[in-house]
């Protein structure tokens, strides 16, 4: 088996002419083509987990980040939500920022601004060399909750008039989802 050494040069064309003196090799070419699948699919497996398995719990909600608003926000409410559900339990210690970053796949400072919003809040407290730790105020939490399900009840409410449905409607078919749920 022959070896290949990319030696690094400033113009693109060598590493071009490597690549394609690499992949004209028949024994490599199957080879690499084989890897290059292999590393595709192993990757598109890793982008598509929605739920991760942890010894903790059986499952963990995934962080979801998309472009249409500003990350510090989505990663704020989806904190929030996180301590609501009860994956992060009232008065226990988050983990560190950089943890928390890497899980999220963002920016250790984007991460950095959420958590100092939410502490700003009265959400989460910090305590200097032990880390940040979530309130015990239950008050505070129900109010949160509250506060969050009305947030999605209007969203979904407009939603609904867009499509042009009056609010007796509305009503009418929350109540027929909810049967067809039960049953």
């Amino acid at each position: 088996m022959r070896e290949y050494k990319l030696i690094k040069d400033k113009g693109f064309k060598k590493v071009q002419e490597f690549f394609l003196y690499f992949f004209l090799d028949p024994i490599d070419k199957k080879r690499n083509l084989l890897y290059y699948c292999i590393n595709n699919l192993v990757q598109q497996y890793n982008s598509t987990i929605k739920i991760k398995r942890t010894k903790e719990r059986s499952f963990v909600m995934a962080w979801e980040i998309r472009a249409d608003r500003p990350v510090y926000a989505q990663l704020i409410e989806q904190i929030q939500q996180k301590i609501i559900c009860g994956e992060y339990p009232l008065g226990s210690r988050l983990p560190s920022v950089r943890d928390m970053a890497a899980e999220a796949a963002v920016n250790p400072n984007t991460m950095q601004k959420a958590l100092a919003e939410l502490e700003r809040t009265g959400l989460l407290y910090s305590q200097r060399t032990s880390g940040r730790f979530i309130t015990e105020d239950k008050e505070l939490m129900m109010m949160m909750r509250e506060s969050m399900a009305k947030e999605q009840i209007k969203q979904f409410v407009n939603q609904m008039q867009r499509l042009g449905f009056s609010l007796e409607e509305i009503c009418d078919m929350v109540k027929k989802v909810e049967k067809e749920m039960e049953s």
